[in-house]
C-alpha cells in the first residue's frame, strides 16, 4: 500500500537534512530548557514539552538560513502540495522518560484515553468548553515530523491507524455537506469524532512509527493520530525523543482539504 492508501509514509535518515537537523536541534534545545518555555507548555507531570509553534523557522522552513530539504520534502511537493507552501514554525514536541503522568490538567478519563489509547486525535478538530466539544479550527494540508534525537523504539513513538484518513474524510463529508464552507468552523463535531474514533479504532490497524534520528515520516491531514506511553523502565537520551513537527495550514482551499 501507498501514501495514500495507508495514511502515513515513512523516510529513511537523509544526508540532505543533517545541516538542518543540526541547526534545528540546538534551537530545540534552548527552547526546551527555557524557564519560561517550561512554564508554558511542560505538561502530564513534566514528562511532555508540547511547544506548539516554537521552532524559530522562517516561512520557508530553513533554520538559521539552512533550507528544509529532503525525500520528504520532494515527496510533499510531488504529492500532496497544492499550492506553494507557506510553512508554519514547528512544533517542539519533547517526551521524558515516563511519560505520561497524570497532572492537574486533565482529567482521570482523559488521562486513561492518553495512556490506553494514545491520546489519539485528528489534528485541527479541538476540544473547547467543559463540556468538551469539538470544532474544526485548523484546516492543515499534512504532518511532517522530523527526529531531533536519537532515541529507542519505545520511547513515547508516534501511533496511526492505518487508513483512518478514509473513515475519517467520509464522516467530515457527511456531517458538513449541508454547510457552506465558511460555516465548518461551527458545526459541532463531538458525536461525529466519537463515532469515527470507535469505528477506526475496531477496523484499523495500529502502527507504531519509531524515529531514529534524521528519519521523518509524512501523515495524511485525516488521519487518526497520537503518542504511545514510554515503555515502563526504559532509558532514553537526556534531552528527550524530540521530533520537529511541521503542520502548514490553508483556509484558502478547505474544500480541497475535505
Amino acid at each position: 500500500m501507498n501514501y495514500h492508501e495507508k495514511g502515513w509514509i515513512k523516510f529513511a535518515a537523509d544526508p540532505a537534512l543533517d545541516a538542518w537537523i543540526k541547526s534545528a536541534k540546538s534551537d530545540a534545545l534552548s527552547i526546551a530548557s527555557d524557564k519560561t518555555m517550561k512554564a508554558k507548555w511542560l505538561r502530564c507531570g513534566e514528562t511532555w514539552f508540547v511547544g506548539v509553534n516554537t521552532l524559530h523557522n522562517d516561512a520557508d522552513g530553513a533554520v538559521d538560513g539552512i533550507p528544509l530539504t529532503g525525500r520528504a520534502v520532494d515527496f510533499i511537493n510531488q504529492n500532496i502540495k497544492i499550492e506553494p507552501i507557506k510553512w508554519d514554525r514547528a512544533q517542539v514536541s519533547v517526551c521524558y522518560e515516563g511519560y505520561p503522568q497524570e497532572w492537574d490538567g486533565e482529567s482521570e478519563a482523559a488521562f486513561r484515553f492518553r495512556r490506553n489509547r494514545d491520546a489519539a486525535h485528528v489534528d485541527g478538530l479541538l476540544g473547547e468548553g467543559y463540556p468538551r466539544r469539538r470544532f474544526l479550527r485548523e484546516f492543515h494540508q499534512f504532518l511532517l515530523g522530523i527526529a531531533l534525537t536519537e532515541s529507542p523504539a519505545k520511547a513515547a513513538p508516534f501511533v496511526v491507524w492505518e487508513g483512518s484518513h478514509k473513515i475519517v474524510q467520509a464522516a467530515f463529508a457527511r456531517a458538513l455537506r449541508d454547510h457552506h464552507v465558511k460555516g465548518w468552523s461551527d458545526v459541532d463535531l463531538t458525536d461525529v469524532n466519537k463515532s469515527m474514533r470507535r469505528q477506526i479504532f475496531e477496523t484499523c490497524q495500529r502502527v507504531e512509527l519509531p524515529l531514529r534520528c534524521g528519519e521523518s515520516y509524512v501523515i495524511h491531514r485525516h488521519a487518526l493520530h497520537g503518542v504511545a506511553p514510554w515503555e515502563k523502565g526504559l532509558q532514553g537520551p537526556r534531552e528527550g525523543r524530540m521530533i520537529a513537527y511541521f503542520r502548514p495550514a490553508d483556509e484558502v482551499l478547505m474544500e480541497r482539504w475535505l
